[in-house]
């Protein structure tokens, strides 16, 4: 195998195709001549070309997503006002929703307080942010807004996953 070197035609030739957007493969293919890849993409960065738009991300297509009502009532930003549920610290136990609302540096830091669902440490609402995706294991039963939170996370998946 012998080594190739690079000529003034093929820096030239591959400032042409760097700068009209081909990949490393498709340039170090055009070439030839046992140039590879990486070849292409260190002769690249020691003349400076790397400046530019990547080729794969200019062929990615962006998908938007619709999120239903009942989706995004779980993931609006949070309500910190204290309810008839909310709990500080101290009184915490093992049948209190654990979790957190506020900022803790401030006061009127608390916690939910809820019932909290069969399992987790949290109540429907707050499950179904903290384990997306993983909560059918749990059998939650929580009411959310009088939808079932099994309801509000199949709702979730959907806007996640389509």
């Amino acid at each position: 195998m012998t080594k190739q070197t690079w000529t003034d035609e093929r820096v030239g030739l591959l400032k042409q195709m760097w700068g009209a957007g081909k990949t490393a493969a498709e340039i170090a293919h055009q070439l030839g001549g046992g140039i590879t890849r990486n070849a292409v993409i260190g002769k690249a960065h020691r003349l400076g070309l790397s400046g530019r738009i990547s080729p794969i991300s200019t062929k990615k297509i962006e998908k938007t997503h619709h999120v239903p009502a009942a989706a995004a009532a779980l993931i609006s930003e949070p309500v910190y006002e204290k309810s008839a549920t909310s709990v500080s610290m101290l009184e915490l136990t093992e049948k209190t929703c654990r979790w957190p609302l506020g900022d803790p540096k401030k006061s009127g830091f608390h916690f939910c307080g809820a019932r909290p669902a069969p399992g987790v440490p949290y109540c429907g609402h707050h499950a179904a942010i903290a384990y997306q995706g993983t909560l059918r294991k749990f059998n939650v039963q929580d009411d959310v807004d009088g939808k079932d939170a099994e309801d509000a996370l199949e709702a979730l998946d959907d806007a996640v996953n389509s």
